[in-house]
């Protein structure tokens, strides 16, 4: 029996906050209210196992992914070891890249399964997993980062673009991150396939021999981190215009890999206030200066 985790309905009586040690959630769908009533009752079913199911098989987790990779028991770290293996061939990749997105699809799946919704969506830290039923859309708001909560713009997603998950990485993130993007937002087919993407392309975005950057062995910040003795970026120091196109143009070139391959659909790359657009679908890329995480949909 799981004694740790905490659900409640939030004050606004729509959404709902589930969390459980690391895992932090916000949960909302939309359809009747049986129906809504029965989604959030999967899922919170669902999310009463998930911390003890991933630390069941956290050392595995924790290792160099390969093209290779056997595939991990938990339906969960399944979704984490298929959407890292695609970058294991060129990258240092772990299948905990991919874990909060892979969170979000799990807890959406069981809401899906379970009941008749129209729209639906799972946020794990600015990892969002959705989903839209035929003629549907979510809007919605975007900020430069964690650590700077500014809207400065909106995305539209329609139920014909097929994307069903956003994700967004970078060193000023809660996660530790190898580049220095300020911020690398991805949208993709699944949370999991866009969680990967965002931390490959925010590692990429990156100028290695720079001492304007500071950089900490993850070990030393984070004993059992899964990157172990590489380097990670603590801080960045105003840029010229030139170290940020350079940087940028190797977080892009990364960027039209993954989109060529099939693995995303578009991302934002933001460093300093320079932005670029990889790739952005007619109906779902709106920006006016940064890539960013989802407030609200």
């Amino acid at each position: 029996m799981n004694n740790r985790a905490q659900i409640r309905v939030l004050p606004d009586d729509r959404r709902v906050h589930m969390q459980d040690g690391p895992i932090d959630l916000i949960v909302e769908a939309f359809s009747s209210p049986a129906e809504v009533k029965r989604a959030y009752q999967a899922a919170s079913e669902r999310f009463l196992t998930v911390l003890d199911e991933l630390c069941a098989e956290l050392s595995f987790l924790r290792q160099p992914a390969r093209e290779d990779s056997i595939l991990p028991n938990g339906s969960i770290a399944r979704r984490m070891m298929m959407a890292v293996r695609p970058h294991a061939t060129r990258h240092f990749i772990t299948p905990m890249a991919a874990v909060a997105g892979a969170v979000a699809e799990e807890i959406l799946d069981a809401m899906t399964t379970s009941a008749t919704l129209t729209r639906a969506y799972v946020n794990d830290g600015g990892d969002i997993a959705f989903h839209l039923a035929p003629g549907e859309k979510f809007i919605i708001g975007m900020v430069e980062g964690s650590d700077r909560p500014s809207l400065f713009g909106t995305n539209t997603i329609t139920f014909d673009d097929l994307i069903r998950g956003i994700a967004t990485s970078g060193w000023r993130g809660r996660s530790f991150s190898l580049g220095i993007a300020d911020a690398v937002t991805v949208l993709a087919d699944t949370a999991s396939l866009a969680d990967a993407a965002a931390t490959t392309i925010a590692n990429a975005v990156d100028l290695p021999e720079s001492p304007k950057i500071l950089r900490v062995a993850a070990c030393d910040l984070a004993p059992d981190s899964d990157l172990g003795e590489r380097h990670v970026t603590q801080a960045v120091s105003t840029l010229s215009c030139d170290e940020i196109n350079i940087a940028i143009e190797s977080g892009i070139y990364e960027a039209e890999l993954l989109r060529a391959a099939g693995l995303i659909r578009a991302a934002a790359i933001h460093l300093q206030g320079e932005t670029h657009i990889v790739g952005a679908p007619v109906s779902a890329l709106y920006t006016q200066a940064a890539a960013g995480s989802l407030v609200h949909a």
